[in-house]
This record gives structure tokens, sequence and C-alpha cells, in this order.
């Protein structure tokens, strides 16, 4: 015998309960209204355009599911992101989209299913997609980042070269400014194409600007010396921050395209910043692209914060294989070792032991030339302004463990201070640091000649 509807249960569900309850005799029927899974939050998105690859963020309160699969003929990468309800911060992402990125052309986002987000990116190459999550670290809450490599990366030295334009008089002793080639006269064109009637008197060729007498001790070299500028953080990753907002990875990247310049002006110099734009380049990559162009030497420039507003002075630091040589030094190295969480590194495709075998490689000689070039560029900082300690310092620094660069970390001043911060965001003091530290880059070889091995043209 079939039972009665009002004693019939349903079966449990996530969404729904009805249940009969006996009391007293009496039949009671308790339904519970449905229950709706609460979805996670986006809570911001950023897009971080760059030549070597382009990031997409996706900030919300909760960890994430995606799956991807890249679909070709035009190129596209579809990414399904569970636990999801499409909400106006997500949306926003489609604005964000930059017409000069170098591989996303758009993007659309849509409901693809209850609880599912669908996007699509419509892409402008083939495209290497690397789908990862981050834990909460810092100021941040639970990320979802897409990375999108090109399938051909992208060459340190190419790019070096096809950007670069030095003076190549391998007569010439470092620090010389070199004699400027005369600028093609688009006027003087115009004329002689103009009909033979028509006289025009040649302009005289510019008198070449003779160049300075070089330093005493300036060495000669027949190669080009290379090094590599590291600007400190980058895209999700915004280094220390002042009080009136200004942000070290700002900073520090204006002051390296300052010094990029400079020092390119000298002959026989070439320059390749390890990032030229507002994206996040891993500790160890940083390393790994200024030996891929051989540099002869390494600089890093940061700008320091701490607790206390009133701390200032710019430093220098190099490699230590024994310890930092102060709590100041061991306490900022663990700050900057930090970038990697920061800044979002996929875990699944890095080389967790690279920093540690690096550092094995290490050899007291790299450590000593980079004390010796150190020396050199704190000594002249200190001319133009106040120095936190007036010697170099030691800590164990990821980015210097390349065992075969002179490396040095130069923190510029402290961000964290208010008359600093001010310092740091004025274009003339962001001129004279980058001058110190040609001069002491200067020095540093005039007392320490590149070796002439053989190097890339």
């Amino acid at each position: 015998m079939p039972r009665p509807p009002y004693l019939r249960t349903q079966p449990v569900t996530r969404f729904t309960r009805r249940t009969v309850l006996k009391a007293g005799g009496t039949l009671l029927l308790s339904v519970l209204a449905p229950m709706k899974a609460m979805a996670a939050q986006i809570l911001a998105v950023r897009v971080w355009p760059a030549a070597d690859y382009t990031r997409v963020t996706l900030e919300n309160d909760s960890a994430l599911k995606a799956t991807h699969f890249v679909v070709p003929d035009p190129q596209r990468l579809v990414v399904d992101i569970e636990g999801l309800e499409l909400n106006p911060t997500l949306k926003s992402l489609v604005a964000k989209i930059q017409s000069n990125d170098p591989y996303i052309k758009q993007v659309r986002v849509g409901q693809n299913r209850p609880n599912v987000v669908r996007l699509v990116f419509d892409l402008k190459e083939e495209i290497k997609p690397q789908v990862f999550t981050l834990a909460p670290v810092g100021a941040y809450q639970h990320r979802l980042i897409f990375d999108l490599y090109p399938v051909a990366p992208v060459d340190p030295i190419a790019a070096m070269i096809e950007k670069g334009d030095w003076s190549r008089d391998p007569a010439a002793p470092i620090g010389t400014p070199g004699v400027p080639v005369p600028a093609p006269n688009p006027a003087a064109k115009q004329e002689t194409e103009m009909p033979a009637m028509v006289v025009v008197k040649p302009e005289p060729p510019p008198t070449p600007r003779p160049a300075p007498k070089p330093e005493p001790g300036a060495p000669k070299v027949a190669r080009m010396i290379t090094i590599a500028l590291d600007p400190g953080h980058g895209g999700e990753d915004p280094g220390a921050l002042g009080a009136s907002g200004a942000r070290e990875k700002d900073i520090v990247l204006a002051i390296a395209k300052r010094l990029k310049f400079k020092l390119e002006e000298l002959p026989n110099m070439r320059v390749m910043l390890t990032r030229d734009a507002d994206y996040f380049v891993p500790l160890g990559m940083r390393v790994d692209k200024a030996r891929k162009v051989q540099a002869d030497l390494f600089v890093s420039l940061h700008a320091d914060a701490f607790v206390e507003p009133s701390a200032r002075g710019s430093s220098v630091f190099v490699l230590s294989e024994k310890g930092a040589t102060s709590t100041a030094a061991r306490w900022l190295a663990n700050k900057e070792n930090l970038a990697d969480a920061i800044g979002g590194v996929n875990l699944g495709s890095h080389d967790m032991q690279l920093a540690s075998v690096l550092l094995d490689l290490s050899t007291t000689a790299q450590i000593s030339d980079s004390l010796k070039l150190g020396r050199a560029v704190l000594g002249e900082i200190g001319g133009i302004a106040r120095l936190h300690k007036g010697s170099v310092e030691q800590a164990g620094f990821a980015v210097l463990k390349a065992p075969d660069i002179p490396s040095i970390l130069i923190e510029t001043a402290f961000i964290s201070n208010p008359e600093e911060e001010a310092r740091l965001k004025d274009n003339g003091y962001q001129d004279q640091i980058a001058d110190a530290i040609t001069k002491g880059i200067r020095r540093y070889f005039a007392k320490n000649p590149p070796l002439a091995k053989s190097r890339l043209s």
C-alpha cells in the first residue's frame, strides 16, 4: 500500500530538505527553504601586459578552481571558473585589455552555466598559458593567475641589441662620451629632389664636439661592456609604499631608465633592463636574464621602507656567504626575498632549488668584485645624498646570487620617510642618483678593467 503524499520524504539534496516529524500524535510537515551555496566574490581584476608575457589576475575572497584549454584558428584561450557568478567587477576585465597588449586582442566574459563563469581570450598569436592559484599573502587575498607566454620566448640578447644605439669606438676609454652622429636632415633631402633650376646652397656639416679627456687610468676596451639594471618589484608586487602613495616599483623603474640612458652615452657600454615596464619578474629570472646576456655587472635598484618613518639614507648591499653584516641588512634581505610570494610565482614551473644552487656556486671572487663595485658606487652616492651606513653591507639577497657577475643592490633612499619620498619623486633627484651610480661604475672599471674575453657584439 503506497504511503500518503504527506508521509513521503523527498531525498535530501544540497538545495532542499523536506521532513515529517511526529509530535504528540500530530503529524508536522517541516520544510526548509531552498539554500543556495554562496558564490565566491571577485574583489579586483588586474592586467599586466609586457613583451615577456601578459598576466591577468583575479583577486577573490576564496580559492577558485579553473580549467582551461586553447582553441586554434583563430587562437583563443578558454577558461572556465567554478563556484563563481558574474558580477560587475569581473565584467570590468573587458575594458582593461589594452589595444597594445602583445598577446591579447580582447576578452569575453559570460555565465557559461550555473555557478560557472567562462572567459574567452581572443589572442594575437599562439601562446603557452599558465593558470594557477596563489594563497593570501601581504595585502592580497586569494588570487587566480593567467600568465600568457609566447611560444617562442623573448630573447633578451636580441631585444637588447634591437633597442640599442651605442657608441662602438673600441679605442675610446670607458667614461668618455661618444661623438654624436649628426642626424639626417630631411629638409636637405627635399632640396636635392627639387628641379635643377633651383639653386640651393648646402649647409655646412655640423662640427663634431670634441670628446673630453678621459679620467686618468680609464681603461681602453676593445669589446662591448654589458650592464644588467634591475628595477625591483613590478606588476603584482608594488614594493614599498610612501606616505603620499608613491610606489617603489614606479620610482626605481624611472631611475633605471635614466641610468640606462646615461650609461649608454659612454663608449662600449650597453644596458639590459630586467623589466622595462610595470610587470613582475621572479627573482631567479632576473638573475637568469643577466646571465643570458653575459652581463659584466648586475645592479638592482630599490627604495627602502621601515616601520619608523624617521629612518633615512642610501645604502649599497652585496651578497654574503656567511650571514648578514647587521640585523637591519638581514631584515631587509628577508623582506626583499618575499618578492616572489607577493609578485606571484607559479610553483608548478618554478625551480625551487635555483636560489640554493646559485648560492652554492657563488665564488669568493664574485663577492670580492661586488664589494669593489659597491664601494665605488656608495662613495659617489655619498656625495649627493645622506648615507644610512658609511660602508657596503652584506646579506643573503636572492637577486644577487649570480655566481659569475659582480652584483650590487642599491637602496636609493627610504620611501617610508616623507622627506626622502618627496626627493625620490623629484626628477632632479632621480637624475642625481643616476649620475652618481654612473660615476661609480666608471670608477670601478677604471681600477678593474673588464676581461678581454669573447663577448656578444
